[in-house]
């Protein structure tokens, strides 16, 4: 693995992280708080097996989400290269694992039940997460020396 791809790996963690923390629980905040969604945000309650709080389980899945996309969004062509790429990555990919993968293995019915406001609200909170992301990535790279891509 290049100097390049730890790079990537190290900024896409980084981005889809912090992004999470910032943007996608601020996103479902602001929501809850203007009354549109009733969802948990910032949660402390412990997770299985190791009792961490819910919000750092989740940054540190989403890390993950940030170096998947990390690597996509560059290899795709046109405008979807930029941030467009990044919001549509994380408003698609994430949103479909969850509602197709996640839920049901957990129990839920598909996408939740797929209930208003909900299921459209979540993907784009999902979306503004990976503007977060974009600009945590345009940020770091900067600040290392390399010139910001898309």
């Amino acid at each position: 693995m290049g100097n390049t791809s730890v790079r990537t790996v190290i900024f896409g963690f980084i981005a889809g992280a912090v992004a999470y923390l910032i943007f996608h629980q601020g996103g479902f905040w602001l929501l809850n708080a203007a009354g549109m969604l009733k969802t948990m945000t910032y949660s402390m309650a412990p997770t299985r097996p190791f009792g961490l709080p819910v919000v750092i389980t989740f940054a540190f899945w989403t890390g993950f989400w940030g170096v998947a996309a990390a690597f996509v969004v560059p290899q795709l062509s046109g405008g979807l290269r930029g941030v467009l790429g990044w919001i549509l990555f994380a408003a698609v990919v994430p949103t479909l694992v969850e509602w197709f993968i996640v839920e049901p293995a957990r129990g839920h019915d598909l996408g939740g039940g797929f209930q208003l406001p909900g299921v459209a609200l979540a993907p784009a909170v999902f979306g503004f997460w990976g503007f977060g992301m974009w600009l945590i990535m345009q940020l770091l790279q900067r600040l290392s020396g390399k010139r910001a891509t898309g």
